[in-house]
Formats: structure tokens, C-alpha cells, sequence
């Protein structure tokens, strides 16, 4: 099932609902939608769960507002969309951006309506790097991303892919998943640009009050493992599950072992 939901006046997101059973939400990350998770959502149905994909407002096919990117809105919008559907028990796993989106999800609304939150290579709980914080892109190259985005989206997009994988993959696989990342529009995509360079999640990470389980890739290139440290350090209770031969991909690079290892987390079936 498809639906739009409407999060604020005048902005509906994509939802998509597969399965039944308990709800596991899945966000994306940057600038990918929903369909990223094409390997996910044809595995997790056979095991009793209800997959349930949101496309983040500018992306995929979600409206396009002028404003909103920001934590809070999008948070907000992911709540707006729970309650909408009127979903408990939940399962909320996020990747990279979505991840972070995630993460403050959890904090901003104090876990409502969620019995587990998975990181999955998770943007967080900072992205860019500073003075009190040595990890991540420096806000020069995310600097340098944002004007690519703004005057050759596609090369830009394509660029920071290169260190997407850290695994070979098909050409044809490569030319899909580039297909995902130039669906959103420009302006939505520089918003997450400046959300991701802009924002910090730090204090979130002692509000985190549910079950956490963080998956992360030794061989990031770009969300670094000590991010996965930092997090797992920050949220109290939380299990760290480290995939020794994923990179940023740590949803494909390792596929059967990430499925594997999902499965058993949300509580096999």
C-alpha cells in the first residue's frame, strides 16, 4: 500500500506499507528515498514485520517545500506519520541521515510509540567535524558538496558515492542506486547538506530511553566508526553491532550477514 500523509499544512510525504505484522519504520539517508532499502523490504515481510519506508519532504516522492530542513521538522514529520497511521511497537531504523533523524526522533519525542531504534550507519551524533569534535567531513569539503549541488547535482551526488561501497558492485547495480540519489529535488538536497553540516546531536544521546541498536561499518569512509563509539558510549544500554568488511553501505556491503543480524536483533520470527 501507498499512502500521502500530511505532516503540516501543505506537505504530504510518501509512505510506503508492506507486510504485516510489527512495524519496522525505515528512513533514509542522503540524498537517497525510500527504495534504498529494496533489500530489506523484500526479506523483513517473510518474518512477520510490516515494513513501513517514509521519503523525507524533498525527497523521492514527497512534497517539495522551501522549508523544513531541519531535526526538529523532520522528526516531527516522522511522528506526524506514526500518529497518523496509528502505529505501536515500533521499530525505527534510520540510515545515515536517516539515522540521525532518527536519533532525534527518539529524544525530541521521548521514544513515543517505539519499542526499539536501530542506527544504521547512523550521521550522528555529529557529522561534521570542529574544533571540540575531530571526527567527520570538515565543513570545508561539506562546503565544497553544497556549491556541487548547486551547479552539477549529478556530479556532485556521484562523487560522494565513490566512497559509498566499500565493496565492488555491478555497474548496473551502481547505475540504479545513482538513479536514487538524483530523485530528490536540488533544494531538498541542499537542505540535507546543511542539516548535516549545521546540526548537533551530542545532547541527544543521554535522552535515548529505548532499546538502541547500533550497526555500523569498521571500514566507513563516510560516517567514521568512531561515530558508532561515540553513540554507543552516549546511549545507555546500547549494543553495538560492528561489520568488519562494510563501509558506508553496511545495508548491501554485507548483505546476508546485515540481513541475518536484523532479523535477530528485531527479535526473529
Amino acid at each position: 500500500m501507498q499512502y500521502y500523509i500530511e505532516t503540516e499544512p501543505g506537505v504530504k510525504l510518501f509512505v510506503e506499507d508492506i507486510g504485516s505484522g510489527i512495524p519496522v519504520v525505515l528512513l533514509h539517508g542522503w540524498p537517497l528515498d525510500h527504495r534504498m532499502f529494496e533489500y530489506q523490504v523484500t526479506h523483513l515481510p517473510k518474518y512477520g514485520y510490516r515494513c513501513i519506508s517514509i521519503d523525507f519532504r524533498g525527497y523521492g516522492q514527497s512534497d517539495n517545500p522551501w522549508e523544513g530542513y531541519t531535526y526538529d521538522r523532520m522528526a516531527d514529520d516522522v511522528r506526524a506519520v506514526l500518529d497518523t497511521l496509528r502505529l505501536s511497537d515500533v521499530r525505527l531504523a534510520g540510515f545515515s541521515m536517516g539515522g540521525a533523524v532518527a536519533l532525534h526522533y527518539a529524544a525530541r519525542h521521548r521514544g513515543c510509540r517505539l519499542s526499539q531504534l536501530l542506527l544504521l550507519a547512523a550521521a550522528a551524533p555529529k557529522f561534521a567535524r570542529g574544533a571540540d569534535y575531530p571526527y567527520g567531513m570538515p565543513v570545508t569539503a561539506i562546503n565544497q558538496l553544497l556549491a556541487g549541488v548547486y551547479t552539477d547535482r549529478p556530479q556532485a551526488v556521484a562523487s560522494f558515492g565513490e566512497n559509498f561501497f566499500a565493496k565492488p558492485v555491478s555497474p548496473a547495480f551502481r547505475e540504479w542506486f545513482q538513479s536514487l540519489c538524483v530523485t530528490p529535488s536540488n533544494h531538498g538536497t541542499a537542505g540535507g547538506v546543511m542539516m548535516l553540516r549545521d546540526e548537533d546531536l551530542r545532547p541527544d544521546l543521554p535522552l535515548i530511553q529505548v532499546p538502541t541498536v547500533i550497526f555500523h561499518g569498521v571500514l566507513d569512509q563516510i560516517c567514521p566508526f568512531e561515530f558508532a563509539r561515540l553513540m554507543h558510549q552516549g546511549i545507555r544500554g546500547s549494543q553495538l553491532l560492528a561489520f568488519e568488511h562494510s563501509g558506508h553501505a553496511v545495508f548491501y556491503d554485507e548483505l546476508e550477514l546485515f540481513n541475518q543480524r536484523l532479523i535477530q536483533v528485531l527479535g526473529g520470527r
